[in-house]
C-alpha cells in the first residue's frame, strides 16, 4: 500500500509540474492561445484541491475502518 501511495504521489507531482510548465508556455505564446491558457490555469488551481480532498477522504476512511475494528 505504501508503494502505491508513493507512485500516485509521484504521478501527481509530475502532472502538476507539467501543468505549471504548460501554463507558463501558453502564457508566453500570447493571445492566440488564451482559451487554452485559461483552461490550464483553472486545472492548475483545481487539481491540487482534488488531490487534497482525495487524500483527506482516504485518511478518514482509514481511521473509520480502524475504529470499527477495535
Amino acid at each position: 500500500m505504501k508503494k502505491t501511495k508513493q507512485i500516485l504521489a509521484m504521478i501527481g507531482v509530475i502532472l502538476l509540474a507539467a501543468l505549471y510548465l504548460g501554463t507558463l508556455v501558453l502564457a508566453i505564446l500570447g493571445k492566440d492561445f488564451f482559451p487554452m491558457f485559461m483552461a490550464a490555469l483553472a486545472t492548475t488551481m483545481v487539481l491540487p484541491i482534488i488531490l487534497w480532498l482525495y487524500t483527506l477522504m482516504e485518511k478518514s476512511r482509514k481511521e473509520k475502518k480502524e475504529n470499527t475494528e477495535i
